[in-house]
């Protein structure tokens, strides 16, 4: 009988550990000696065969569990964990989008914190796992049950959102996604942190610029309180946190905000979206540089990208292809019914013209300065590219290029969410005339003429 027990104690944990390491021809054989092995459970954590798997990324094993119909997607371990979460704490993004599929419940709390899987995600920062969980509960009961908006908003055990974690653990692009998503800028917390902090007061005790840049450039107000009656600025002043602290501080110049509550900027494609969230950031980083160089702060110093600097080789644009409002920046953004083109940073000054408030009604659309219509559409200016001496044309402002330069952000501290984008004109000088020059990231070196939108 002893021997028995031995067997099987080895057994288990030469179970366990082919799980963990994706040792398939083990795992075969030790369920064709013993099927009931599936139904196991570690000792302490009582975590099963499908949360090694999901943790540790192991994406076929994970199948071939959810192949067996004995197996349960949403198994819970000691502490009420799903698989789903687990792979979301992890960041295996293979994983989650596989238990999903399977039908794994993203409405699940554990009894550490009262977490989701949304929770684990935002936490841990894996942006990735954070952007499939929001687009399944869109399709999901979960939208049509409990609404999608309230499942972005959950909160914890300890009252807190998964921007409240986000922010507090510097994770500026979980940030700006959940913020896409409807994350409630200004909401407070329960006991988490101090008690009533919003992301904003999380951030400053983080001490992460890109987060707060994130908050505030979406209508976080700088002068909400905690429940001591703390406003952001002396959160960041007490933790030392100086140059969020200048940012942060009352009397600055306030930021332009998103102009989140504009019908039309909520249809914008995601070219035109992206051009105009890049305008916004610099121009708030221009603003940013003069209040950090008063206060005498500094932060680091933005990473360069790597591409190929091919300005110098590049011909200057026409008169006719600069914004004719500021006679500085290529235009960028074309009004969709007069066809009116600016630049980036000029429709936004038509939209941003004071911070949003959610209470009030939607605003009035804003005018085009041509010819008085409202604007009710934007679109993205199709400049092309000639690429000499294969002839080769190129959309300047096109979706794969942007999104090729949104995979190169820095988010190291102290740089914008939206670096990378080469391929947009500098924001940040209305200076008079300028020359109308553009680079874009090209890993080649050639000579490039641009014509007109025609």
């Amino acid at each position: 009988m002893g021997q028995n027990l031995s067997c099987n104690i080895q057994d288990e944990h030469g179970w366990f550990s082919a799980i963990q390491h994706g040792d398939k021809e083990t795992i075969n054989t030790l369920l064709e000696n013993d099927p009931n092995i599936i139904r196991k459970t570690t000792v302490y954590d009582r975590h099963s065969a499908l949360h090694i798997a999901a943790a540790n990324g192991q994406n076929q094993i994970v199948c071939l569990l959810l192949e067996n119909g004995s197996v349960n997607p949403d198994s819970l371990n000691r502490y009420k964990q799903t698989p789903l979460m687990l792979a979301a704490m992890h960041g295996k993004i293979s994983c989650v989008e596989k238990l999903i599929e399977a039908g794994a419940n993203i409405l699940m709390f554990d009894s550490l914190n009262g977490r989701t899987c949304l929770h684990y995600a935002a936490y841990y920062g894996h942006s990735e796992c954070l952007q499939t969980i929001l687009s399944a509960a869109r399709t999901s009961h979960v939208s049509a049950s409990w609404g999608y908006s309230r499942f972005v908003n959950i909160r914890d055990g300890k009252g807190a959102t998964p921007l409240h974690l986000a922010a507090r653990q510097r994770r500026p692009e979980c940030v700006h996604i959940l913020l896409e998503n409807g994350a409630l800028v200004c909401a407070s917390t329960g006991g988490y942190g101090f008690p009533g902090s919003t992301p904003l007061h999380l951030a400053a005790r983080g001490g992460s610029m890109d987060c707060i840049r994130e908050l505030l450039a979406w209508g976080a107000d700088r002068l909400n309180r905690d429940a001591s009656g703390r406003i952001p600025y002396t959160v960041a002043l007490k933790h030392k946190n100086g140059a969020c602290a200048a940012l942060l501080n009352p009397s600055s110049a306030e930021p332009l905000v998103w102009p989140s509550p504009l019908k039309f900027i909520s249809e914008l494609n995601q070219d035109a979206k992206t051009l105009l969230e890049q305008a916004l950031m610099e121009v708030n980083k221009e603003r940013e540089r003069h209040i950090l160089e008063a206060s005498g702060c500094s932060v680091s110093s933005h990473a360069r990208c790597d591409a190929t600097d091919i300005d110098d080789n590049m011909s200057e644009a026409s008169d006719s292809q600069l914004c004719c409002i500021c006679f500085d920046q290529l235009c960028a953004i074309e009004v969709q019914d007069c066809g009116h083109q600016m630049c980036a940073q000029c429709t936004l000054a038509l939209c941003c013209h004071n911070k949003p408030d959610p209470i009030t009604a939607a605003l009035p659309e804003p005018i085009c300065p041509f010819c008085r219509s409202n604007i009710a559409q934007l679109t993205v200016v199709k400049v092309k590219v000639k690429v000499n001496p294969a002839e080769q044309e190129v959309n300047l402002y096109s979706s794969s290029r942007l999104q090729k330069s949104r995979k190169s952000r820095n988010l190291s501290e102290g740089s914008s969410s939206f670096r990378g984008l080469s391929a947009v004109p500098s924001f940040g000088r209305m200076l008079g005339r300028g020359s109308g020059r553009v680079s874009f990231d090209h890993d080649y070196d050639k000579t490039v003429k641009i014509e007109g939108s025609g």
